[in-house]
């Protein structure tokens, strides 16, 4: 659990809560469903009209990773290419085809049947590569939908205020309604940038330093598996590797 993440929004949350209640406000005066219905659904809807159905459901799946970030591993998949290369060293590729099958990472399975295959180091990287590329590309249009988010939520809320006032003037005769009108429109900007700020905005910046690193990971993979394949000396691999973890 990224435990940094949870206690980022409890403070934040805090911070805009506890600051109402020392200026002598209530909760209650912030929840306002009108206000919540218009962002909301505006904002949702707005970035379904843009986005592709499978990039959105990418999406919401990598929603979990702001609380539970996948594990790589990195320092005991350099420990892991370090006794490969050793294996390759002593038994020849073919020694690394039981540890193919058996990987638990399917990447880096993939990279050592290349391997075992004999295929050429150009080859295997143009092929990992490609695996890379791709699956960077998918995961960083499903981060930039929370952008997409970020960047209408502040828009409809303006939209939500000027619908209070519009309701505001249509009922000056009767004052009893003029409370409900001009707290939807102020309710709504709170939430609209509110929820661009504190959630939407800082939730994209976190799945795509996310990404970057499990672009980084599989970037190690393949620089391991090449120096494998070109026959390198296991403690300059070791050492290649290291610089992956600074």
């Amino acid at each position: 659990m990224d435990f940094l993440s949870v206690f980022g929004i409890i403070i934040a949350l805090g911070a805009i809560l506890g600051g109402n209640f020392l200026e002598g406000g209530h909760i209650s005066s912030l929840i306002q469903i009108t206000a919540f219905v218009i962002v909301g659904g505006g904002t949702v809807g707005a970035v379904m009209l843009q986005t592709e159905l499978s990039v959105f459901a990418r999406a919401l799946k990598m929603f979990l990773w702001v609380i539970f970030p996948p594990k790589l591993g990195s320092e005991s998949a350099v420990e892991n290419i370090v006794e490969w290369s050793n294996i390759a060293r002593k038994e020849g590729l073919l020694g690394l085809e039981a540890i193919a099958e058996t990987a638990s990472d399917p990447f880096a399975s993939k990279g050592l049947r290349l391997l075992v295959d004999g295929s050429e180091p150009e080859v295997i990287r143009n092929i990992l590569e490609v695996e890379v590329d791709v699956k960077e590309h998918h995961d960083t249009e499903a981060a930039k939908v929370y952008e997409g988010l970020g960047g209408y939520s502040p828009t409809i809320g303006i939209i939500g205020a000027v619908m209070g006032l519009i309701h505001v003037m249509n009922n000056l005769a009767d004052p009893g309604k003029l409370g409900p009108g001009i707290a939807v429109a102020f309710v709504a900007t709170i939430y609209g940038v509110g929820l661009a700020n504190l959630f939407f905005l800082p939730i994209a910046s976190k799945l795509k330093a996310l990404v970057y690193h499990q672009t980084q990971y599989r970037e190690m993979i393949i620089e391991g598996i090449i120096a494998i394949a070109e026959g390198e000396n296991p403690r300059n691999i070791e050492t290649k590797l290291q610089g992956y973890l600074q």
